[in-house]
């Protein structure tokens, strides 16, 4: 696993929904795990869902799961998102 993206598969579990922060345009793609909760960092803009689409592949390669396990539910246009993994 690469040193900027935690080992979060403890949380791919089926139903498990997950509460990321993301900043788009950062320096470079990274996620951190913090008492404030998941922060998910992507050098994307947030354009045409762009954006979205590089924080589903970053998720899903830190939790070990297929992108297609992984669906947005809250938060396509804001900075707090909501995933839920599918079975």
């Amino acid at each position: 696993m690469s040193k900027d993206l935690p080992d979060l598969s403890h949380l791919a579990t089926p139903g498990t929904e997950i509460e990321v922060r993301v900043t788009p345009k950062a320096a470079r793609d990274r996620i951190t795990h913090d008492d404030t909760g998941l922060r998910v960092y992507t050098t994307t803009v947030p354009e045409d869902g762009k954006a979205n689409a590089a924080v589903i592949k970053l998720l899903a390669k830190a939790l070990g799961l297929p992108k297609s396990r992984l669906t947005l539910i809250r938060g396509q246009t804001g900075r707090d998102k909501l995933f839920r993994i599918l079975g």
